[in-house]
């Protein structure tokens, strides 16, 4: 595994193959992959923490879903990556949603967990909300933190996964309060993309009780994507918002057939 930092943006770069980019949600980092990885195997997996996220936190000014897409883009200049398999997690599937609907030449395909096009009006005005909590400091964080996890995981996974909730518990913890007001600012700023022009495979994956990504909208969203080269929804069970953390081996299953299905193509 390799290390670096372009443009004091934290890269990792791992194993060889057909390039694959994963890109995190609000209070995720590259490690919301990590159990994905498996399933990655023979890839050239390129996972970045966005500006304003895990170890890219120091990043300053204004954060948007365009400067999030023009720091990927700039990521794949640099390593020369011309084409990707793009995977994106919940704020992270707006971005990926952009690539593929603007950069179609650079979209091998598109594997969105707790998927939505753009936040209802009602999530903006909570995530300006959360914003202003999260500048509170510590004690905000930690408010916000324990309101997540009752919202975003399912009851099952908090019932009977412990180590998932220890993982979603730190990695919201371990956000500076600024820079996570900051990417909670940019999420209710998030402009929808034209996802009818999206032309590579897409496949989407919610949970059952995912109130971000409810299989309703999920479905509806992939109604929408009538110029994909295909197009699959998977929901899972007693699964809440965090997939690829609450159902790795789920995720890992239909990420693994996803792929496999491009390869033989």
């Amino acid at each position: 595994m390799a290390f670096q930092t372009i443009d004091r943006v934290a890269v990792e770069e791992e194993g060889e193959g057909p390039a694959v980019v994963c890109v995190h949600g609000l209070g995720g980092s590259a490690n919301t992959f990590t159990p994905l990885m498996p399933a990655l195997a023979r890839h050239r997996v390129i996972r970045v923490d966005l500006p304003g996220s895990g170890r890219s936190q120091r990043a300053e000014g204004e954060l948007s879903i365009a400067r999030y897409v023009e720091t990927l883009l700039r990521v794949c200049e640099r390593l020369q990556v011309e084409r990707a398999h793009w995977i994106g997690h919940s704020m992270g599937t707006i971005v990926c949603q952009h690539i593929a609907a603007d950069h179609p030449k650079r979209t091998a395909s598109v594997a969105l967990f707790g998927p939505l096009i753009a936040p209802p009006d009602a999530a903006r005005r909570a995530m300006k909300a959360r914003a202003a909590k999260a500048r509170e400091g510590a004690a905000g964080m930690q408010e916000i933190v324990q309101g997540l996890l009752q919202a975003a995981i399912s009851a099952d996974t908090r019932q009977h996964l412990p180590l998932a909730v220890a993982y979603v518990r730190e990695s919201l913890m371990r956000q500076e309060g600024e820079a996570y007001a900051r990417s909670c600012e940019a999420l209710a700023a998030a402009p929808a993309a034209a996802v009818e022009r999206i032309e590579a495979p897409v496949l989407l994956v919610t949970g059952d009780e995912d109130g971000v990504a409810p299989p309703q909208a999920v479905r509806a969203m992939a109604d929408r994507l009538h110029n994909a080269a295909s197009k699959r929804v998977v929901v899972l069970p007693r699964c809440g918002h965090w997939t690829p953390i609450e159902r790795p081996e789920e995720c890992q299953r239909e990420l693994r057939e996803f792929l496999a299905t491009i390869a033989r193509r």
